[in-house]
């Protein structure tokens, strides 16, 4: 039987995205699952839909704001994540780091740059927009920084990038995280529960 697969749809300039990666691994090994992640450019997804990031959609909507802190709040307690924090330079421009997930991807080190780049952002707090910093930060994490940069510049590596975008559009995601499992999708942290109910579903059919 073939393993169950998680295409996980993600940017790290999502506070949600880092605390859904972070519970997602219990949940597949729970069930046999495969993650696969699929890295796109928020902002682009957010042009091609018409949509916009939660901060500016309920700026005007008393008590939203505050309520999205809330749950944020609640997940984090739930999960033990206590090593989150909101980044003091939010919102970071993430375009050099997600052409540089999918240089990582190439170059064997996503593993590696995955943790790096989401302990950076939400838990140090590092500008990850200020190449030297960014640059700082992959070289401590044991890697090469100077060649995963070069890489990312390439035509290739904007292309593939861009490509992974429109078609997570085409799929249907207007946000992120976004999650599909077979051609059900799932947008959300909170959904992680729904993705574990249907994992459980199709490991016992």
């Amino acid at each position: 039987m073939t393993a169950p697969r998680i295409d996980v749809i993600f940017d790290f300039g999502s506070p949600n995205a880092y605390l859904a990666l972070k519970v997602l691994p219990g949940i597949a090994a729970r069930h046999g699952a495969e993650i696969k992640l699929i890295p796109c450019l928020l902002g682009g997804i957010f042009k091609l839909t018409g949509n916009q990031a939660p901060f500016n959609a309920f700026a005007g909507i008393k008590g939203k704001l505050d309520y999205e802190h809330l749950e944020l709040a609640r997940f984090v307690k739930r999960h033990g994540l206590t090593a989150f924090r909101m980044n003091p330079h939010f919102p970071v421009n993430t375009l050099a780091l997600m052409r540089g997930m999918v240089a990582a991807q190439h170059m064997g080190v996503a593993d590696a740059y995955l943790d790096a780049v989401l302990r950076g952002m939400w838990e140090d707090g590092e500008k990850l927009d200020d190449s030297e910093v960014f640059l700082a930060v992959l070289n401590r994490a044991g890697i090469d920084g100077a060649a995963l940069l070069a890489l990312s510049a390439t035509p290739e590596i904007k292309g593939e990038l861009a490509a992974n975008t429109d078609a997570a559009v085409a799929r249907g995601v207007f946000g992120i995280p976004s999650f599909f499992v077979g051609e059900e999708m799932f947008f959300g942290k909170e959904r992680l529960g729904q993705i574990e109910e249907l994992l459980a579903e199709t490991v016992s059919a």
